[in-house]
């Protein structure tokens, strides 16, 4: 199986005063493509700080990232937002839904972004609402939908431009659980018809279970949780 993601000898520190504090040390981590990956790990070890890293929206002080061989850390500004326009889609714990715009109108974003062509960009969007069982909720705005809905739209939205990657930061983290439940199983079943590849941060076991491999984040390193992992 072909190696989507590897990243090679990753190290982050942050400095606070006069301190400064090591949140990722030599990690590495690799993802062939249309794997799934869980990783889990106490709160403010820095599950968030590697996703940024992985997205390209932040930026490790040491260490290696090439995606499809592509050496991601040696890309100009231009280059980076086109990469994470493309190829990666993100989901938070919160939505971050434009709260002046419709559910298919927050969908449409990233096309918007990526210039894609509008009445191919709707069909796929609406698609995609459809997938998520909101066909008959497109009008609507974020504060006229529940929290399951919300998040709901924000799976579509991180779907819309066919991405080779996901990110997920605690993507049910906002969710009561059987809200939880359900967006899981629907999350989980569009990133197999899609054919994504998944990296989630989650502290939820149910969710890790669903992944193909589970690491705890701990001291700054990957280990791999047989327990877990297949």
């Amino acid at each position: 199986m072909s190696s989507l993601l590897s990243v090679r000898g990753i190290e982050k520190n942050y400095v606070k005063g006069s301190s400064t504090i090591q949140v990722l040390s030599d990690l590495s981590l690799e993802l062939s493509a249309g794997r799934s990956i869980a990783i889990m790990g106490e709160s403010g070890v820095g599950k968030s700080t590697l996703l940024q890293i992985l997205g390209a929206i932040a930026f490790p002080d040491q260490g290696e990232m090439y995606y499809k061989e592509k050496n991601i850390l040696s890309l100009d500004e231009p280059s980076l937002a086109v990469f994470r326009a493309s190829e990666i889609g993100f989901v938070f714990q919160f939505h971050y839904l434009l709260p002046e715009f419709n559910a298919l109108e927050n969908v449409l974003i990233p096309s918007r972004i990526a210039g894609h062509n509008i009445k191919d960009s709707k069909d796929r969007a609406m698609m995609l609402l459809q997938k998520v069982g909101l066909e008959d909720r497109i009008d609507h705005r974020p504060t006229e939908l529940s929290g399951g809905e919300q998040q709901r739209v924000a799976i579509a939205r991180a779907l819309m431009n066919q991405p080779s990657l996901l990110l997920a930061d605690e993507p049910t983290g906002n969710l009561d659980f059987e809200t939880s439940k359900k967006v899981s199983e629907l999350f989980f079943s569009l990133i197999e018809s899609e054919g994504i590849s998944l990296i989630m941060a989650t502290h939820s076991n149910d969710l890790a279970l669903a992944a193909d491999d589970v690491y705890r984040l701990r001291e700054g390193r990957l280990h791999l949780s047989p327990v877990f992992s297949s």
